[in-house]
């Protein structure tokens, strides 16, 4: 099996995401399941590698074919937005913006024309992307725009490696709004949908029969109406619809569990119903290791969970730990690609 080529971009040139991705980078140079590709201007990779004394040579690359050069080469797919004037280290600055933005649409086409095998994103900082005159809100808007896609989940990806190497998958029910807005806004058939695109999901990207739990949301689990109806309204009679069609879900369980449960092994994944109802359970569990995945798309793409961290852009001390983790889940995920396309490319 050919190794699949991976993109990496770096994000904010002037975060901390280009000394994560050369970091990631050396550490898996040599390695013959993968051939990771940082996708930046080149003087943004030297300057990165020079800050963290890695004894490493870049090399520049025109062609996604290009076999990887071996231990202690990082291959970067230059993009000439920089050259050698590079903005300062943690400043907002528009420049350092657009050169963010050509990476990831540089990459994406490549990922759309089957060159690679997916990308890894570092952290954006919205508001340089918003200077270089781009309007789009972040990562997943942009990605939909390039790809056609107008309906994108987040996956978040958490590890128990005490558990069998178990991989818990987290979805949600609703993200960005504020918590009334989000319990306003689910009804039986929306998480129905929630559920079933979250089922599905799991089948693309490697489990043959998955197990799903619901999170409760209210205290547990409503207490029988006691202390919220929307367990008895909304939840059960969308789990059991989706039961009654032969999925494989359990719930609501109260979140004050589930999640456990779910790390201990007994599920593969969980729908959480609000933002920080799955965040919290994640990153408490393992912030470094939490990744993101962006289900919907016709390309394989996972991502850090954290900013550009500007206040110690620079200074070689950011730890790779997210970047690792989600480098490592792209290369499991890749021989999924097919399936995922085939899923998600706009008809």
């Amino acid at each position: 099996m050919t190794a699949p080529v991976l993109a990496m971009t770096v994000g904010d040139p002037v975060g901390i995401g280009p000394e994560i991705t050369a970091t990631v980078l050396a550490e898996f140079s040599g390695r013959d399941d993968q051939h990771g590709v940082a996708v930046a201007d080149l003087a943004v990779m030297k300057r990165a590698v020079d800050v963290l004394g890695l004894d490493v040579e870049l090399r520049a690359i025109t062609d996604w074919s290009t076999p990887a050069a071996g231990q202690g080469v990082i291959d970067v797919f230059d993009i000439g937005v920089l050259g050698s004037d590079l903005p300062e280290w943690g400043v907002v600055d528009a420049r350092a913006g657009q050169a963010a933005v050509t990476a990831i649409e540089i990459a994406t086409k490549a990922a759309m024309n089957q060159e690679i095998a997916g990308i890894v994103t570092g952290p954006i900082n919205k508001e340089a992307v918003w200077k270089s005159g781009s309007k789009h809100l972040g990562h997943t808007e942009m990605l939909g725009e390039l790809t056609g896609v107008t309906k994108q989940d987040t996956m978040f990806v958490v590890e128990n490696t005490k558990v069998a190497e178990h991989k818990l998958q987290i979805f949600f029910a609703t993200r960005h709004m504020s918590l009334r807005k989000a319990i306003d806004a689910l009804s039986v058939d929306t998480q129905v949908d929630s559920i079933e695109r979250a089922h599905r999901a799991l089948q693309l990207y490697g489990v043959a029969s998955p197990r799903l739990a619901v999170a409760a949301l209210n205290p547990h689990g409503g207490e029988n109406g006691a202390f919220g109806d929307e367990e008895i309204e909304i939840l059960r009679p969308a789990v059991e619809r989706v039961v009654d069609s032969g999925l494989e879900v359990a719930g609501p369980i109260p979140a004050d569990s589930v999640f456990h449960q779910g790390l201990s092994g007994r599920f593969d994944g969980i729908l959480s119903q609000y933002h920080d109802q799955g965040h919290i359970a994640s990153k408490t569990f393992d912030f470094d290791g939490t990744i993101s995945v962006t289900v919907g798309l016709p390309i394989l793409r996972t991502s850090v969970d954290h900013g550009t961290a500007f206040d110690i852009a620079g200074q070689g001390i950011a730890d790779a730990g997210t970047m690792r983790s989600a480098y490592t889940a792209a290369i499991g995920y890749a021989p999924y690609v097919d399936g995922i396309r085939a899923e998600y490319l706009p008809k």
